[in-house]
């Protein structure tokens, strides 16, 4: 049966993907109330290898895994590495939509990152935005004489280094191999995670065990539907599904956790949301930025427990589509 013309599969299909990466971080803070979060992410990336290789496999070029930038190689692999740390933790100590409000400011981060690490030029409106969003952090956290928590800092530092990651890709993507970009956080998550498991294993249930392999599944499967939808739509009709997440948060947060946002982090999040989604409509605008840093950032925040979408979708060369995150 033939598709209708019309049918706007490209933001249905990100609908779809960021129902799953919301169910992924649901299952995060499940297990996050028995488990260090350091223990979660080695599982997590372990039981997923398997499926990078699915995603590998279909790479005939020849190369080796020899990083053509070992420099910004391994400053990705550490921001990799310490988002998914942080992330996890985050998750694990508070509301999903507190979690989510500070993510989201990543696409602000980005913008701001392009400018040393990419030569963009950002004119006074994404300034604005930019500064705007800032103040709903401010908003979200509401800082007093309590100052904030460790579990506010390590999501703030899971969005900086989200953000870094991906301009790290934008600045190299074009010339460094597909499998390195996929491959060299996952491993890196194996390797220092496992050694932490040293001094904070817990010997975890089969239940548990098949909680953490279907965090793993649902990454996998959510990156699949991402590919599949940029395949289907434009960029600037796919990114701003990533704000659905929020939605999820609230009703996950509200059944699962009896989380209910107060009006503070409604706000705030209102305002961080609304900064992100003019930046990619000023991207998205014909002659406003070259690089549009934020655009191709394909991927949601950075968690090294899945590969990121753009080295996937180069790894098997969809037509028209760039090697950019």
């Amino acid at each position: 049966m033939r598709r209708p013309a019309n049918l706007p599969s490209g933001p249905l299909f990100a609908l779809a993907a960021f129902a799953l990466f919301a169910t992924h971080d649901v299952i995060v803070k499940i297990l996050g109330a028995s488990y260090a979060p350091t223990q979660i992410v080695f599982f997590s990336v372990l039981f997923g290898f398997p499926l990078l290789n699915v995603t590998l496999i279909g790479n005939a070029s020849p190369g080796t895994l020899r990083p053509k930038y070992p420099g910004w190689t391994a400053l990705r692999t550490l921001a990799v590495v310490c988002t998914g740390a942080c992330t996890f933790y985050a998750f694990s100590n508070l509301a999903l939509t507190e979690v989510y409000a500070l993510l989201f400011t990543q696409p602000l981060l980005i913008t701001l990152l392009a400018i040393p690490l990419l030569g963009e030029r950002v004119g006074w409106q994404r300034r604005i935005a930019v500064f705007a969003g800032l103040c709903g952090v401010l908003i979200v956290l509401r800082p007093g004489p309590s100052g904030l928590s460790l579990a506010h800092g390590a999501a703030l530092f899971a969005a900086c280094g989200g953000a870094l990651a991906s301009v790290i890709v934008r600045k190299i993507g074009r010339e460094e191999r597909s499998a390195v970009l996929l491959l060299y956080p996952m491993l890196a998550n194996v390797i220092v995670m496992g050694a932490s498991l040293a001094i904070v294993y817990k010997p975890m249930p089969i239940q548990d065990l098949g909680a953490a392999a279907l965090v793993a599944c649902f990454g996998f499967a959510g990156m699949s539907l991402m590919i599949y939808a940029y395949r289907n739509g434009t960029a600037g009709s796919v990114a701003p599904m990533q704000y659905s997440q929020i939605l999820w948060a609230t009703l996950f947060g509200a059944l699962l956790f009896d989380e209910l946002p107060d009006g503070a982090t409604v706000l705030g999040a209102a305002v961080i949301i609304a900064s992100g989604i003019f930046i990619l409509w000023r991207e998205s605008a014909e002659g406003v930025s070259e690089n549009q840093p934020v655009l191709r950032t394909r991927s949601r925040t950075e968690t090294g427990t899945y590969p990121r979408i753009s080295p996937a979708m180069q790894q098997n060369k969809f037509k028209g589509q760039s090697p950019d995150e």
